[in-house]
């Protein structure tokens, strides 16, 4: 397994090294082609759609292919931290899920496809639930992990319930490789103030999934 620290990535930008994140540094030079950043926290799990990219091309990005990508990643995030039979939420991508056409159409053309085949597949997901009250429901137990459409649909509920102890995963990839689920932070640098809780919680995660490999 990796554990990786926060990676500035303007930094590695200038270096020549033009990739979005650690996950796409290591996709490619591990040749994963279907990967996906997953949020580990003590009361959610969250995998996205997309992350690093504008909102209109997370917009964009919405497929019934990369949504099935994602949700058969969900499904094997679960099983890798030891849930055998995960019930995987899938987020709308517009407001209270376009509340049938109303507010857009989204999530009739776009993800319910992705999830009728998924359940074909014998997988267990929600039809598109509203964003704003399904990551609630998923830390009162109603689901094991949600699939969020993009970067800060899914980030914005972690941070508020897990800043300190959320841990990045990149799924996806032939290597476990976890992280911390926080910046560079250099603002703090020197001050002493900075924390160690989501690295030990990055080390945790690791353990356990390669445990989980090892006892499959």
């Amino acid at each position: 397994a990796v554990v990786t620290s926060p990676l500035n990535k303007e930094a590695m930008h200038m270096a020549g090294f033009n990739f979005a994140g650690h996950t796409e540094l290591l996709a490619e030079r591990t040749g994963a082609e279907k990967v996906s950043m997953l949020l580990v926290g003590p009361t959610l799990r969250v995998v996205h759609v997309s992350t690093h990219v504008s909102l209109a091309e997370a917009i964009r990005r919405v497929t019934p292919e990369r949504v099935g990508e994602v949700i058969d990643l969900a499904h094997r995030s679960c099983v890798a931290l030891g849930i055998a039979a995960p019930h995987i939420a899938v987020a709308g991508l517009n407001p209270h899920a376009g509340e049938s056409g109303l507010f857009g159409t989204d999530e009739p053309e776009r993800i319910q496809p992705a999830i009728d085949a998924a359940r074909a597949r014998g997988l267990d997901v929600s039809d598109p639930q509203p964003p704003d009250t399904v990551f609630l429901r998923a830390v009162k137990g109603a689901y094991d992990i949600v699939v969020a459409m993009y970067h800060d649909q899914g980030h914005i509920p972690m941070k508020l319930l897990a800043f300190d102890s959320g841990v990045n995963v990149s799924m996806g990839l032939p290597i476990i490789r976890t992280s911390v689920d926080h910046g560079t932070a250099f603002d703090i640098a020197g001050t002493g103030v900075a924390g160690e809780e989501s690295l030990l919680a990055a080390m945790d995660v690791a353990v356990k999934m390669a445990g989980a490999r090892s006892d499959a």
